[in-house]
């Protein structure tokens, strides 16, 4: 079931985590800059996570050209992110949402409460705060990256 705020054409529920290098970060701090791929991920260091992950550090400059910022958020701690970022080099920024336990995967509808983790969400949000795309799979389905791409071309 989606949570509310979190379809297409609504404005995207704000948050406020502590990233990979414990710097506070929240969704709003890109309003009117950039727009946001919300990468919502099963956990640091998995199989699919990393070839998702590997997939977006290929295409960075794609990205950049659709002046996106990329986030992923786990329920891994902020420690675990920041191995995880710079082990693989990831150009990321890394969001924890450890504590509480999930709270902005509950709030975005991808929290999988019997797993304790986020599924794969991914949220295209445009410089006005405004969902453009969403793509939610299972947590063994892997995403395809051509629909960040073809949501980035709805942002303005």
């Amino acid at each position: 079931m989606a949570a509310e705020g979190t379809e297409v054409g609504q404005v995207a529920p704000d948050f406020k985590l502590v990233n990979q290098d414990d710097e506070e970060v929240s969704l709003s701090d890109y309003r009117g800059k950039q727009n946001v791929v919300l990468v919502f991920y099963v956990g640091a260091f998995s199989s699919i996570c990393d070839g998702e992950f590997r997939g977006i550090a290929a295409n960075a400059g794609r990205y950049d050209a659709s002046d996106a910022a990329v986030i992923g958020i786990s329920t891994d701690t902020k420690w675990t992110l920041k191995h995880y970022r710079d082990e693989n080099g990831f150009p990321a920024t890394f969001l924890a949402d450890f504590w509480p336990h999930g709270a902005v995967a509950r709030q975005y509808g991808v929290f999988v409460e019997d797993m304790g983790i986020a599924t794969r969400g991914t949220f295209i949000i445009d410089k006005n705060g405004v969902i453009q795309g969403k793509v939610v799979n299972e947590p063994l389905n892997a995403r395809d990256e051509a629909d960040n791409f073809a949501a980035l071309q709805q942002c303005s």
